[in-house]
């Protein structure tokens, strides 16, 4: 598998895209919310795909309430952030510009099923890019 593709549609109709492909250093997964203005995308490495993932059931589980932020230094740096309101959403953020991609609380339950199967992925896409670097 050199790249995989996958759209989640929620009621509404807005799509939140998650794409994986292997580059030089292993994995990229990018998301993309392409029926947005601008078309926002954040492109994470495996450990912040996993982190995210984690960070997903974990604002599930804090809301209606807070729950602290989280942060990943290592690889493609970035911050998680569980923003509360009528309408909950999780804010991530990566230097250097630090514009947030947000993730409402609709693709929360299929991005976190989503994001399982791709971390699975990456492991074997960074094997493979090990061994095609040899």
């Amino acid at each position: 598998m050199h790249s995989r593709l996958r759209e989640i549609v929620d009621q509404s109709g807005d799509r939140l895209r998650i794409s994986v492909a292997l580059n030089t250093a292993g994995a990229l997964i990018t998301l993309e919310l392409p029926d947005q203005p601008d078309a926002p995308m954040l492109v994470l490495d495996p450990q912040g795909a996993e982190l995210l993932t984690s960070f997903i059931m974990s604002a599930r589980l804090a809301v209606p309430y807070a729950l602290p932020d989280e942060d990943s230094m290592r690889g493609r740096a970035c911050r998680l952030r569980l923003v509360l309101g009528a309408s909950p959403l999780i804010e991530v953020r990566q230097p250097p510009t630090g514009q947030p991609f947000a993730i409402p609380v609709r693709f929360w339950d299929k991005l976190y099923a989503e994001l399982c199967l791709v971390v699975a992925h990456t492991r074997d896409l960074g094997w493979q890019a090990s061994m095609s670097i040899h």
